[in-house]
């Protein structure tokens, strides 16, 4: 969570096939290698983030600046950099972002306070900012031709997918292994350096480039005409749901020490791997449920775990926590594939790149914005009545949410039997 690069079904147009050079199928499975590499090394800071407070005696409001700077510059990254594979191609643009991928892991591993964990963070946001468009565009158009609904699934699935395995893996190395602050960034350098290996190799796929001239070309952000109302209903969930996920990838691991009174940092990766891999499995269950519909189950499991997460809260229950992250999870990965293919609809093919660009803007500011007030917050009140107040706020937000969205939908068929 898992930080929001999902799919981008919107931003091309489903090219004939990739360009001379490695096959269709190795190339897909290479790209594939690369998104989850990319959000598996996003989520391992959260596994050292109690770690790093506890070495550098860092507040959890600093913790959380540190989480949202990543934000910010993927954000940055994906508005100004997202159009430029389309430039140059998916290759060279993936492979410049692996470069800065393992830029980052070195930066992390010489990390000895505050200064280049942040440098860190941000170069890792940047390269994730700069592949994402590539990561999306290619995966579809080197989809293999006998299983033509992969490309959607993986570039769905892929990121919590990473995100778990990042939180589970970290949480190992950091508890069991040796250099805890090292050994996960360096096993990720040599991970990074396959894969760069890998893109070099794997032919291009890019339709009609233009040209290979670098051109920085920054993604509008559009909301179609007509299209105000819908967006603003169905965006309500992106900011419940990422909302939720940054305070998990922030402070999650943190609150899971706590309640479950352990010092094993193994703890805190699990927590997040619990989160994604229930948000994957829901994910992958409703793959073909109608979108709405998906966002309205979403909705329904973001509050009830919302609520099982303020009982865990109130009778300080470490098993009735965990059950609730589960539900939680699960919650969360459905309500936002449900909204963000709903609101995929909203715009013809040609703009669909500048409104996922708009819905990007939201998701990345819920997950970085409201993170930090919790954080600061919990300087002053504690990480459990932050907490409480938090995970309330965020129920009213789903809430207000489920309701809009059935609205929605009861319109939407209403407007279909009639047409």
């Amino acid at each position: 969570m898992a930080e929001p690069t999902k799919t981008t079904t919107g931003d091309i147009v489903q090219p004939a096939g990739p360009q001379a050079g490695a096959p269709r199928g190795s190339g897909f499975w290479v790209v594939g290698a690369v998104l989850v590499l990319l959000m598996l090394s996003s989520s391992v800071p959260s596994a050292l983030y109690v770690l790093y407070q506890q070495k550098w005696g860092l507040s959890s409001g600093t913790i959380t600046v540190v989480f949202a700077l990543y934000a910010v510059t993927v954000l940055a990254g994906l508005l100004l950099f997202g159009s430029l594979s389309d430039t140059l191609g998916r290759r060279p643009v993936l492979a410049a972002s692996l470069v800065l991928a393992i830029v980052s892991m070195g930066l992390f591993a010489g990390a000895q306070g505050l200064g280049l964990l942040l440098a860190a963070r941000a170069v890792q946001g940047l390269a994730v900012g700069l592949a994402t468009g590539a990561m999306g565009a290619a995966l579809l158009e080197l989809t293999p031709r006998s299983k033509p609904a992969l490309g959607a699934q993986v570039n769905s699935a892929g990121p919590t997918v990473g995100i778990g395995l990042g939180g589970l893996g970290a949480g190992l190395l950091v508890q069991y292994g040796p250099a805890p602050t090292v050994l996960s960034y360096a096993l990720l350098v040599g991970a990074f350096a396959l894969t760069l290996v890998g893109v070099v190799r794997m032919g291009e796929s890019a339709p009609g480039l233009q040209g290979g001239r670098f051109r920085i070309v920054p993604r509008r952000i559009r909301i179609p005409p007509g299209a105000g109302g819908r967006f603003a209903v169905l965006v309500l969930t992106i900011v419940a749901v990422w909302s939720v996920g940054g305070f998990y990838l922030s402070l999650g691991p943190h609150l899971a020490l706590s309640l479950l009174r352990s010092t094993n940092y193994l703890v805190g990766g699990a927590t997040v791997a619990l989160l994604a891999g229930a948000a994957t499995g829901a994910q992958l269950l409703l793959g073909r449920t109608e979108a709405l519909r998906t966002a309205v189950i979403g909705l329904l499991g973001l509050l009830a775990g919302l609520a099982l997460v303020l009982l865990a809260l109130g009778l300080g229950s470490a098993p009735v926590f965990l059950i609730a992250t589960a539900v939680l999870g699960s919650g969360w990965g459905a309500a936002f594939l449900g909204s963000f293919r709903a609101l995929s609809t909203l715009a013809e093919p040609e703009h669909r790149g500048e409104l996922t660009a708009a819905v990007y803007v939201f998701a990345y500011l819920a997950m970085s914005v409201p993170s930090v007030l919790a954080g600061m917050l919990t300087n002053i009140h504690g990480l459990h009545r932050t907490s409480v107040g938090f995970m309330a706020v965020v129920a009213g937000v789903c809430a207000l949410a489920l309701i809009v969205t059935l609205r929605l939908s009861a319109r939407t068929r209403a407007e279909g039997s009639t047409a």
